[in-house]
């Protein structure tokens, strides 16, 4: 008899995390999701802890509370199938408007927190010889051209780099990773509630200004689906071969094409100069 697969999403209360928790409670698996927020986390979901639905009050950056919630989860399921790095945030401002403590910060939740739960979670994939994990990366961490986006973008081009690593690490255990890079969906991302600001914007950077008025504007019409995109993970990690790099979202597929078009414009056009440097 086959068992019901173990997911562990972090960053689960609301967006992405949500819908994909809702989703896969609905088919029937096991679910572990975090939050800070653990009565915002149960209260979204709409059920308490159930033998299928393990709520966790986690700090994400801190190591020890990361290990305490993969511990309750093989502790009550016995094991871990697939694990979904979704936590994070953004945090627009010019890179000379934002101070070190917040980029430092921002760091911890988007890239040191994933790496926290991927040192605790891959010795279980790697003894069991087969896991999964999603990694949730951004458009912006494939393509970086957003004028006020700098530290976003480098977190995300962290996690592109780091799930990389990863899969080729894993892949003599039977492990997958897979990085996502969504576009704009309709979640509470672009919010003044969820979306940091440097609170001291620099004149002269009007272009930058702009950008965030803009995106704060589109909050509440992204074209993306929260809950299409959770399906969308639940069939990726039902294949035998899932993909290394998968792209949410029309407008994601159209600027992953423009990035891959200058990049090779510029490998080709620079040809004599790449090839100039061997001894």
């Amino acid at each position: 008899m086959k068992h019901p697969r173990v997911w562990f999403v972090t960053g689960a209360s609301k967006g992405l995390g949500l819908a994909l928790t809702q989703k896969l409670l609905a088919a029937g698996c096991l679910v572990a999701a975090t939050s800070r927020n653990l009565d915002a986390l149960v209260t979204a979901v709409g059920t308490r802890e159930t033998d299928r639905f393990l709520p966790l009050h986690v700090n994400l950056a801190h190591e020890r509370e990361v290990e305490a919630a993969i511990t309750a989860v093989i502790a009550k399921f016995g094991h871990i199938d697939v694990v979904v790095n979704n936590a994070g945030y953004g945090l627009q401002g010019t890179f000379e408007s934002l101070t070190d403590q917040e980029i430092r910060d921002h760091f911890d939740i988007n890239v040191f927190s994933i790496m926290n739960v991927l040192r605790h979670a891959i010795p279980h994939f790697r003894k069991a010889r087969q896991g999964h994990v999603f990694n949730m990366s951004s458009i912006g961490g494939f393509t970086g051209g957003y004028t006020g986006w700098g530290s976003y973008s480098a977190t995300k081009f962290a996690v592109t780099g780091l799930t990389e690593a990863l899969a080729a690490e894993m892949k003599p255990f039977g492990v997958s990773a897979t990085v996502v890079y969504p576009g704009a969906f309709r979640t509470s991302f672009l919010t003044e509630q969820s979306l940091a600001v440097s609170p001291n914007p620099i004149p002269a950077y009007t272009e930058a200004q702009a950008s965030i008025d803009r995106y704060l504007d589109m909050s509440g019409k992204q074209q993306g689906d929260p809950a299409k995109a959770a399906e969308v993970l639940m069939q990726v990690a039902s294949t035998s071969t899932p993909p290394l790099h998968l792209f949410l979202g029309p407008d994601a597929y159209k600027a992953a094409h423009e990035k891959i078009k200058h990049v090779l414009h510029d490998l080709d056009s620079n040809k004599h100069l790449t090839l100039s440097t061997s001894f």
